[in-house]
């Protein structure tokens, strides 16, 4: 069996599976903030009969990895690749999560999809960009060598946030104004990027709760106005940066947008205004119009992805 793990900024999910059909045999979701580390939700997840049949595992983890050790980007931990191998007395691995995603959407049905826009022609061993915008904002790339894909990490959505048009312009010394010189794209697209997006277009919000959710369903729900422009500028910023990962990875095998973001606002991408900006790019439009454009719904794919790169490198330690 295997054991792999997604360990986002706000929830870590676990899951025992098959080796060759990634079946899931258990799964749990555990919240970051009410456990100290990796290794504490292990113990909570983990029964002494379960451990001992484990061969390996690996953890799609929201940060940069440096010989497996990775400091979570918006969590205090610190996870040690080798010093959870000790503890559980099988290889383990960290990749990023979006290296994770990545992968997982290689073995996704065609149902885990939703298509944005259609390919103009076969890409077999295209490269693939996937960009996914959640607590934070992560991005990858998958190159085939002919044989099969590789996931390469990046720390993309930590560049710099480009505005193109003048209403963008404004919303950048807004958020420069707030959040201080560097205004990096995940500060825009991300779950808090939706509540900056709503106060640069409306400067308060009679609100309780999770607020950036209220402004998403209130402007799927069209109910309010401010929180309509809110995630329609949302839309097109994700649209065009998603257009850039494009060109940056001459992606010839198209673009998924992953995270946890986009599925609950698949109505709105949905309409002309991403693919208008996705395929702004003056000289390389008509190429980036043959691109196939597609939504992951799946929202385990970076856990199916942990499990088949836990799978596929078993016999070796990183």
């Amino acid at each position: 069996m295997i054991l792999a793990g997604d360990v986002g900024g706000t929830k870590t999910v676990l899951a025992i599976c098959g080796d060759q059909d990634f079946a899931l045999a258990r799964e749990a979701v555990y919240p970051c903030a009410d456990y100290p580390s990796l290794e504490a939700i292990l113990d909570a997840f983990l029964a002494p009969d379960e451990r001992a049949g484990l061969a390996a595992a690996c953890f799609g983890v929201a940060g940069p990895i440096s010989e497996n050790t990775s400091k979570i980007t918006n969590l205090p931990w610190t996870i040690d690749g080798h010093a959870v191998s000790a503890k559980l007395g099988i290889p383990v691995t960290l990749i990023n999560d979006l290296q994770a995603t990545a992968l997982g959407t290689l073995i996704l049905p065609d149902t885990a999809f939703a298509v944005l826009q259609p390919p103009s022609a076969p890409a077999p061993h295209g490269s693939i960009a996937v960009i996914a915008p959640g607590t934070g904002l992560g991005t990858a790339l998958l190159v085939s060598d002919g044989r099969r894909y590789r996931a390469l990490p990046s720390e993309g959505g930590h560049a710099d946030f480009a505005p193109t048009t003048d209403e963008e312009i404004e919303f950048l010394r807004f958020m420069r104004a707030r959040h201080g010189g560097h205004v990096s794209v995940e500060r825009v697209l991300s779950g808090a990027g939706i509540g900056d997006l709503y106060d640069f277009v409306r400067t308060t919000l009679r609100a309780t709760g999770d607020r950036n959710a209220q402004i998403s369903r209130a402007a799927l729900d069209r109910t309010d106005p401010s929180a309509i422009r809110a995630v329609e500028l949302f839309v097109e910023l994700l649209g065009a940066e998603a257009g850039n990962l494009a060109l940056r990875g001459l992606t010839t095998g198209g673009v998924v947008i992953g995270g946890g973001i986009p599925p609950k606002l698949l109505p709105a991408l949905q309409e002309p205004r991403f693919l208008d900006r996705f395929n702004a790019k003056g000289r390389f439009s008509r190429w980036t119009r043959g691109l196939a454009v597609r939504v992951a719904l799946e929202p385990r794919a970076a856990l199916f992805g942990a499990a088949h790169y836990a799978a596929t490198h078993k016999d070796s330690r990183s």
